[in-house]
């Protein structure tokens, strides 16, 4: 988990992004907090955001390659749900082998129908 959090490329299973989701919201969270308190800090709110949406997009992206999509199904709304609780492609796809290994090495590959 967490092999390339920054990164566009690949497929992540549903733990890491419920994971990534939750960090998200806590950093996000307690930035509202501070902001609230003394928006002096808005320079530094700027600075730690940005990398945060960078973090959330790649590792929603990589979660909608999980489900064998482009990554700007993201931006559907409610598809965040579809997301969360969705089981990804059995086996290879486009984006990259299953994380969870189910089917990556298919009985089709085994005798050379591929």
């Amino acid at each position: 988990m967490f092999l390339a959090p920054f990164s566009f490329k690949g497929r992540i299973r549903r733990t890491e992004y419920g994971i990534s989701y939750l960090i998200y919201m806590i950093v996000s969270g307690s930035l509202r907090f501070f902001l609230e308190s003394d928006p002096d800090i808005a320079i530094f709110f700027t600075i730690i955001y940005i990398p945060l949406i960078w973090f959330m997009l790649a590792q929603g992206t990589k979660r909608c390659h999980d489900r064998g999509n482009s990554g700007w199904f993201q931006i559907i709304p409610f598809y965040l749900f579809w997301m969360i609780f969705a089981k990804s492609d059995f086996g290879k796809n486009e984006y990259g082998n299953n994380p969870k290994g189910e089917g990556n090495d298919s009985e089709i590959e085994e005798i050379g129908l591929e």
